[in-house]
Formats: structure tokens, sequence, C-alpha cells
């Protein structure tokens, strides 16, 4: 097994993200854990904001993310995404992509997504951990794919080499997402890009809190302290947050209820400019 998944406490990942009834390897299953985990835990950088390492250990994910009910990001997000299918008998690979969204410049492969095998022997792509654009359900893992999932629609356009890109059509057309290959990446490999995406001063996300969440029509985003909600149509609501409803609105918008402690460094923290 590559994911752990004979550690993971299946009933309380499952209790977590209010998913119930009978569990196996078939793409119905799969499709209601991809949205049910979408929905129930949240994108995250606050570990990292608040001075401490970002641990991958399952036994850690399953602490932070089932048992305290906080959320992570990429890695944290599929480690525990894909220990869960292994448990239940699917076939999960990992991958690695290059974020484009907003890239001037080609970016490192920082990213991490699943190809999954359900029982008929169908692949697919899973991904819970990019936050408030990614997918909310997985998609099939085939270039030229077009998918329509509730108000938001997603591709799969190919690339010379063996790229795949992952796209999402926006009112003002096609945007891409992230581009990757099949190369088959390992549990080591996500540590060596946890490294450099928690620690290395060009890294996004060690200069201001990132907090995102995917809704059915919406997507809710904190980055530094402005709060965006943007619709399916390409509307978009934002505001400023002030320091003192920080705490009530992670626990609000996104379902993070931090301790006392953690909240008020993660207030002085960003009083300081760390």
């Amino acid at each position: 097994m590559n994911w752990n998944g004979e550690e993971l406490d299946l009933d309380a990942y499952l209790a977590r993200i209010g998913c119930t009834g009978d569990v196996k390897p078939d793409l119905e299953t799969l499709r209601a854990l991809h949205r049910a985990h979408i929905a129930s835990i949240p994108f995250e950088n606050l570990e990292i904001m608040l001075g401490r390492p970002v641990d991958l250990d399952l036994a850690a994910l399953q602490a932070k993310l089932v048992r305290q009910r906080r959320g992570g990001y990429c890695y944290e997000q599929n480690l525990l995404f894909a220990a869960a299918l292994e448990r239940i008998g699917y076939s999960v690979r990992g991958l690695g992509a290059r974020v484009r969204v907003g890239a001037t410049a080609i970016r490192a492969v920082t990213h991490m997504l699943t190809r999954v095998t359900v029982e008929d022997g169908q692949e697919w792509l899973c991904d819970v951990g990019f936050g408030a654009q990614g997918l909310r359900e997985p998609i099939p893992l085939k270039a030229g794919i077009e998918v329509r999932q509730g108000p938001w629609t997603f591709g799969l356009a190919p690339e010379d080499s063996g790229v795949l890109v992952l796209r999402s059509l926006r009112p003002g057309g096609w945007e891409e997402i992230y581009a990757f290959t099949l190369e088959e990446r390992y549990p080591v490999d996500y540590v060596v890009m946890n490294h450099y995406t928690s620690t290395h001063p060009r890294s996004a996300f060690i200069h201001r809190p990132v907090v995102q969440r995917a809704a059915v029509d919406t997507q809710r985003s904190l980055i530094d302290m402005r709060m965006s909600v943007e619709c399916s149509d390409g509307t978009r609501d934002e505001r400023d947050v002030q320091e003192g409803e920080l705490i009530d609105l992670l626990a609000h918008e996104f379902g993070i209820e931090l301790s006392g402690e953690d909240a008020a460094r993660l207030i002085w923290m960003h009083r300081v400019g760390a």
C-alpha cells in the first residue's frame, strides 16, 4: 500500500465529511466521497501562518483535518483522500502538476492530484485539494473531455509531450488551472514539494493566509485580509476583513474554529506582518 490506508480511521473520516451508507470501490461512491470532502474540509494554509511545520504523516493529517476539524492544502487534503480511497479498495496513483492560475512563467511541479481506478477499470482524475477553483467531482481521465458539474464546466485539453491541462470554463472563456502528465508520484515526492511550498521565500503560501471553500454555486476565498465570494456567472463580492472579525469569519464562512491560543497568535502574526 502506498497511502497507509490500513492506518486510517475510516469511520471517523466518513463522519467528518458527512458521508453515510455503505462504501465500495465504484464510481457512485467515488463521486459521493469527492463531493462530500470538498464541501466539508476547507483549503487553508493557517498552519504555516501560525509558524508551525506542515506534517504529512497520516496520523497528523487525521488529527488535524478529521479530529480537530481543520482544513489543509493540496498535500494534506489529497493524501488523506488517497488513504481513504485505498482503504475502501480503489487503486490510487499520485500525480504532480504545474499550477497555471495567475502564472506568467513556467512554475515548478508543486501541486498534488490523483489518478483513481474504479472497480470497472475506468480511470478518473480526482483532486480535493485545489481550493475554490478546483473540481467538485472526479472527471474522466481522457484528453478532450468536457464535464459539467453543477454550474461549473471543466475540461482536459491535451498539449505536446503527453501534457494535459485542466481548464475551467468562465464567462470570458476557458481558463487554465494546472498542467500535468501521467508520471506517477509517490508520498516521498510530496514531502519534497511540501518543503518548498511551506518554507521557500518565493512560495505563495508563506506570506499571507489563504483560506478557500468550494460550494455548489460559489467560490469563497480569504486571501490575506480580503474576503471574496464569486458566483459561476463571474460576479464577485469583495470586502476587506477587519482584524477583530477574522476569527468569527473563519468559523462562519469556512468552518474553521481555532483554539484561543491559535486565534490570538494568528492575529498577532498578521499585526506584525509575519
